[in-house]
């Protein structure tokens, strides 16, 4: 069921958002994420051209109303099937098209695109301006700083305004290189260091885009540095191993002094929601399509630094109560606080 689109002139700035991560910011993560802020920009898990172009569009593109603003990355190279998977994202109410210039998986790196884009700029234009042809909402990219051992400032400098001359306003900046030659995707947010400065010198140079920095961001105070040298921020693995940081985003970055729900309203929240989506699906130990873990297992980290933290995510995690498909599962586990969660 597409989902309908809303005005551009509605939606909160990129001021916070959350990276796309394969394998963790499907919709159920989405949701869950929404219920602990309203303002912050969430983003899909890359998906493909090929997907759309040939797959399953629904099961890809299928989302809930109350994620926007809600943005959906694409990985691709051809300009071809990258406008006509962005017109698809349009049509189904996404907020925004994000190109990927940064994912390192060997996955992308056979595949020519992702992180491998970076080193040919002019097929980005290509792209950009094939996308932008195509969609009335925004076309972003996001992308490393570097490839391999190119180090050099000016190399992403030349690709950022090259890409920019093609229409595009908004780069997300993952301040690290991407060796696609000797470390794995989990290594590539690792080892390579970060470099801040590349970012902030973009803004320099490039005062009229809007540049959001990603990588390695952790706490508010280190949002907050950030913020005085880029327009927005982007949080990774913190957003989903910690996801109760998000909880002062709205009042601290928007402006919006809406009472914050407490860790137990947010699972309290998400009730309504499971038992909806198991009943449209059907229970996968019942002969349906899902799982009560597809779910549940975006929510360990609620907990985090809690006083019976741990007993929470034993109770999410256990194989035998999860066959249920009771997302009454979520009380028990809050039960199981001491004291309870605030």
């Amino acid at each position: 069921m597409m989902n309908s689109s809303r005005q551009h002139s509605s939606l909160p700035p990129r001021r916070l958002s959350v990276a796309p991560m394969l394998d963790w910011t499907d919709r159920h993560c989405r949701m869950f994420h929404r219920q602990i802020t309203r303002h912050t920009w969430l983003y899909t898990e890359m998906v493909t051209t090929g997907a759309l172009l040939y797959g399953d569009v629904a099961r890809h593109l299928d989302f809930n109303e109350e994620e926007h603003p809600v943005a959906l990355q694409l990985g691709g190279s051809e300009p071809a099937d990258l406008a006509k998977s962005a017109r698809l994202g349009e049509q189904w109410g996404y907020d925004e098209i994000n190109l990927n210039c940064g994912c390192p998986s060997e996955r992308v790196h056979k595949g020519a695109f992702g992180a491998c884009l970076i080193a040919e700029p002019q097929l980005v234009v290509d792209c950009v301006k094939a996308m932008r042809d195509a969609v009335e909402i925004d076309v972003t990219v996001k992308h490393r700083i570097g490839i391999d051992h190119v180090e050099s400032y000016e190399f992403v400098r030349d690709f950022v305004g090259k890409v920019a001359d093609a229409g595009c306003k908004t780069f997300i900046v993952h301040a690290r290189n991407a060796i696609l030659k000797g470390l794995s995707p989990k290594e590539n947010r690792e080892i390579p260091p970060l470099k801040p400065d590349y970012a902030y010198r973009l803004k320099h140079d490039f005062p009229q885009l809007e540049i959001i920095i990603n990588g390695g961001v952790k706490t508010l105070e280190e949002i907050d540095a950030h913020l005085r040298q880029v327009d927005g921020v982007m949080i990774g693995r913190e957003a989903y191993h910690n996801p109760y940081l998000m909880a002062s985003f709205d009042a601290r970055y928007y402006d919006d002094l809406t009472p914050v729900k407490s860790r137990a309203e947010v699972l309290q929240a998400m009730l309504p929601y499971m038992r909806d989506q198991l009943a449209r699906y059907g229970k996968a130990e019942a002969g349906g399509g899902l799982r009560l873990n597809s779910m549940t297992r975006h929510m360990l980290g609620l907990m985090a630094g809690m006083p019976g933290a741990r007993a929470f995510r034993q109770i999410l995690s256990d194989s035998r109560k999860l066959a249920t498909g009771d997302p009454a599962l979520l009380l028990e586990a809050l039960a199981r606080m001491q004291p309870r969660a605030a």
